[in-house]
């Protein structure tokens, strides 16, 4: 992606989604940091970018302005103000926006100039290059941005291509799902704490078991159920487990639990915030 400007990419917003996808982008050479503009409200964190050599300007409208390509990052509460402050310095750019529950629609309808959008919604492991990150296949970006985005998101975990409607679905599974491993994981701990087994001991076992039990399926490409019964023996202890875990409802709160954040996304998307 060759352009006349002086940067590839600015980015507006430099939280920790904003800073992992840079990290991402310089360690994985998809850029280089003089490549790359970054502008944030923060003092602190646009000290935080510029530890990692890139340019920081002094607004949005500049890195807009100076960049090819701008990447918002900013939290939903944010984005109608940096949109408003990077004005028409947006006209005929490529834009990418990882905001939250605003749509395509609604992001252009809050945009002064015309623009090309891919909206991407991300997930947190992509601060240890282990991310998803779900692209809008409905998009009007040139072959070649799409292409060059592609590559920028494969730096940092697996990318997949969906329509836009259910990018709502994404955020209530692959969004969410940090938290609900966290939460999986503290209680597995716990419950190796009341068996006796220290607090450090307990969460790195079952931290590792997670681990590897994805890598696993990951790996080999067997089905979840597959793995479940090579582990859980005629009456064995986990079978005895699975029992505890199937009268509490475990898969079906999980999937229950899914469709009440995509349904939360999709109100984020029509009523605002």
């Amino acid at each position: 992606m060759t352009t006349g400007l002086p940067y590839r990419l600015g980015i507006i917003g430099a939280g920790n989604m904003g800073l992992a996808i840079l990290a991402g982008a310089l360690d994985g050479g998809v850029l280089q940091a003089g490549e790359v503009a970054v502008y944030d409200i923060d003092a602190r964190a646009r000290q935080r970018a510029g530890a990692s050599g890139v340019a920081v300007l002094s607004d949005d409208a500049e890195v807009c302005a100076r960049s090819a390509m701008i990447l918002f990052a900013v939290k939903p509460q944010q984005i109608a103000e940096a949109l408003r402050l990077s004005g028409m310095s947006i006209e005929d750019k490529a834009v990418m926006s990882i905001v939250a529950g605003v749509d395509s629609i609604r992001f252009r309808s809050m945009a002064s100039g015309d623009i090309r959008l891919l909206r991407v919604l991300p997930n947190t492991p992509a601060l240890v290059r282990e991310g998803v990150f779900a692209l809008a296949a409905d998009t009007d970006f040139t072959a070649e941005e799409l292409d060059w985005a592609v590559s920028l998101y494969t730096s940092l975990g697996i990318v997949e291509r969906l329509p836009e409607a259910q990018l709502d679905a994404v955020c209530g599974l692959s969004g969410g799902a940090p938290a609900y491993v966290a939460m999986f994981v503290e209680a597995l701990a716990d419950g190796g704490v009341k068996q006796g087994l220290s607090r450090e001991v307990a969460l790195r076992l079952a931290m590792q078991s997670c681990l590897g039990s994805a890598k696993m399926l990951i790996d080999t490409a067997m089905h979840p159920a597959l793995l479940k019964d090579m582990v859980a023996s005629p009456a064995g202890t986990t079978i005895e487990a699975c029992s505890i875990l199937e009268k509490g409802a475990f898969r079906g709160t999980l999937i229950a639990a899914v469709a009440a954040a995509s349904e939360r996304s999709e109100q984020l998307g029509s009523t605002g915030f």
